[in-house]
């Protein structure tokens, strides 16, 4: 088995620009590069865990996604590392399904692909709702402060999981 760190991805890899499915909106979040380098050179898988309700909205169709994934990959590719999987979750809110954040569904057929050792990993995320599954799993997490307001009572409660920034929490682990 391996160990993982399963990452959301608008507001924790790249600057958050509401329903990004275009490869030229797409930055890459200021030190994020060298995180997911140093992940790897610590043995992690670097997994992503996304929601793209966009998909689910009709605004746009999941091949977009899946370009972007690509487009993410090959930029990361020129400095040295790139992401092992990228699983996305094209529902609405409303659809109840268990892939959607904070549902434990993409973690677990994530876990099976790739014989992940949950125990041993970390999810990691802007909000809360991207690290709630990791109680459940028994993962650990990194609430990070580069994406969405995190609220006072959230930072109080994650306080020794918080950090400014992927390469932060990366560096720290």
């Amino acid at each position: 088995m391996t160990k993982a760190v399963f990452l959301d991805r608008d507001g924790t890899i790249n600057e958050e620009v509401d329903y990004l499915h275009e490869c030229h909106k797409m930055k890459f979040i200021p030190g994020t590069k060298e995180a997911l380098r140093l992940l790897k050179e610590k043995g992690y898988l670097l997994i992503v865990i996304t929601n793209q309700s966009g998909v689910g909205r009709g605004y746009y169709p999941l091949e977009d996604v899946e370009r972007l994934h690509r487009y993410m990959n090959e930029l990361l590719r020129e400095n040295g590392t790139e992401i092992d999987g990228f699983y996305c979750c094209p529902h609405v809110e409303e659809d109840k399904c268990s892939c959607r954040k904070p549902g434990t569904g993409l973690y677990l057929k994530a876990q099976i692909d790739f014989d992940i050792d949950l125990k041993q990993s970390y999810m990691v995320g802007d909000k809360v709702t991207d690290i709630l599954a990791a109680k459940e799993l028994g993962c650990g997490v990194g609430l990070l402060f580069s994406g969405h307001t995190i609220s006072e009572e959230h930072r109080m409660q994650y306080e020794k999981y918080c950090y400014r920034n992927l390469l932060e929490f990366a560096r720290a682990l």
